[in-house]
């Protein structure tokens, strides 16, 4: 019954570790040692319930030191089962998909020497404390304190049976990271319960291994502490999709290639012909800061959850230009970002905002393009000023004309995209738009800005400005 609970625990805590959408062994292996951090203390609790029945039965003394570990190495078999069957079961999984890496042995054996662990020290609470509530006792202190030693970010993380820090799948995992750290969990398991036989045997033979066990978890420890924090990224082989522009992703994500694809082609085409134009999308990890060939820009993806390509194109529009300091400043570029992730115009805190926004909104894809083109310098370096979008509208005494739906020019059929599709207006009124800002192909521009192309009727020619 135990084994059977536990497998439902693991396979439970282990599915909610697995990083959605990632088809990558190292992902499954993070996944059984995180659901350690469940079954771990459940195990120590049904390793202290047997200790408790046991001591109450055979009394405070065992005769030889295999009589006296026996019982608890038969204890740890039982979550070591339930771990097993578990990692069958993910492998299985991931051996059905299209799985990428390789499965690390290492990774396994450290899982199964912190299970190790998780019962001896249950075993001893359950031992030095035979009453009712002890197991509980156990379970929860084995839970409050391993939880705080993985989460501490101090030397003492590695001391616990957990990975040192969320899986990044370019970093990838260290082995021999794995090795010591399982040279570490059992040995500090093997004092534990041969010191723990020494007093209840009074044999100088288990006192000998204690010793012996106390210098391999010694050098375990050492070994650990003198490993790096860091682990330099493995190289990747990138899966790649050209539709219409190349998007490369990590070979464990490549089922989100359509999906990327589809999210940033708009902005893709809004930006060409401006010095934020690419032509090919590179997956990189957060913390890398390398170089990339001209026409490639990095995005950045953490899993293939429901919504990750909406939420990677709105990080990397955010990411064209800082977050101004002014409020003033602040709005106009709030207008342009909008229209690049494909969002609603926002009307803005103050009125030059709203008459931005119904400038803006006014205008063409194209010609929002070609704007973009002449003011993308201080788009960036958060210099927009109501200037840039036509001038703030005067107050108009007269009646205005009455506008379209939606309250400025376009808004009756013309969204954030500005191709007649509809769309939400920015907040706030925008009087006599209609009047002073007249089509949108005829929208005046910005002192000192050069005019937007537009196309005079047949037979007719623009008037000069």
């Amino acid at each position: 019954m135990a084994a059977a609970v536990l497998l439902v625990l693991g396979l439970a805590a282990a599915w909610s570790v697995l990083i959605p959408g990632v088809g990558a062994w190292e992902n499954t292996v993070v996944a059984m040692i995180g659901s350690l951090r469940l079954t771990g203390p459940v195990s120590a609790a049904f390793a202290a319930w047997v200790a408790v029945r046991r001591r109450r039965e055979s009394g405070r003394w065992l005769p030889t030191t295999w009589r006296a570990v026996r019982t608890p190495l038969a204890v740890a078999a039982v979550p070591a089962v339930a771990f097993a069957a578990t990692a069958l079961v993910l492998a299985v999984r991931t051996i059905l998909g299209e799985q990428s890496g390789r499965l690390p042995p290492s990774g396994l054996f450290m899982g199964m020497a912190g299970l190790a662990l998780y019962v001896t020290v249950g075993w001893v609470i359950g031992w030095l404390l035979p009453w009712t509530i002890t197991p509980v006792i156990a379970g929860l202190g084995c839970y409050g304190l391993f939880t705080w030693l993985a989460q501490s970010g101090t030397w003492a993380d590695r001391l616990a049976p957990a990975t040192r820090e969320p899986y990044d799948p370019f970093q990838g995992l260290s082995t021999s990271a794995f090795a010591d750290q399982t040279f570490w969990l059992l040995g500090i398991s093997a004092v534990l319960l041969l010191g723990w036989a020494a007093v209840v045997t009074r044999r100088s033979l288990a006192l000998a291994g204690a010793l012996l066990a106390v210098l391999a978890a010694a050098a375990g420890m050492a070994r650990l502490l003198n490993e790096p924090r860091t682990v330099t990224a493995q190289r990747v082989v990138y899966s790649c999709e050209e539709w219409p522009i190349m998007v490369c992703v990590h070979p464990g994500m490549r089922d989100g290639l359509p999906e990327l694809g589809s999210a940033f082609v708009r902005i893709a085409s809004r930006l060409a012909g401006t010095p934020g134009e690419f032509s090919r999308l590179e997956q990189r990890p957060r913390r890398e800061d390398a170089p990339l060939p001209p026409g490639s820009v990095p995005i950045h993806v953490d899993d293939l959850s429901s919504g990750f390509a909406d939420q990677a194109a709105a990080e990397f529009v955010e990411g064209l230009a800082p977050r101004c300091a002014g409020t003033t400043a602040q709005g106009y570029r709030d207008i342009v970002v909008a229209w690049l992730a494909g969002r609603p115009l926002p009307g803005g805190p103050l009125a030059e905002h709203q008459y931005a926004a119904a400038w803006f909104a006014g205008l063409t894809d194209t010609q929002r393009r070609d704007w973009l083109r002449t003011h993308y310098d201080r788009f960036a370096g958060c210099r927009l000023q109501s200037g840039d979008f036509g001038g703030q509208v005067p107050q108009v005494a007269q009646p205005a004309a009455p506008l379209p739906a939606g309250g400025y020019p376009g808004a009756g059929g013309l969204g954030a995209g500005g191709t007649g599709t509809g769309g939400t207006a920015p907040a706030g009124p925008a009087p006599q738009a209609s009047a002073l800002y007249g089509t949108p192909g005829g929208a005046p521009t910005a002192a000192g800005a050069p005019p937007l192309p537009r196309t005079a009727p047949a037979g007719r020619t623009a008037p000069d400005r």
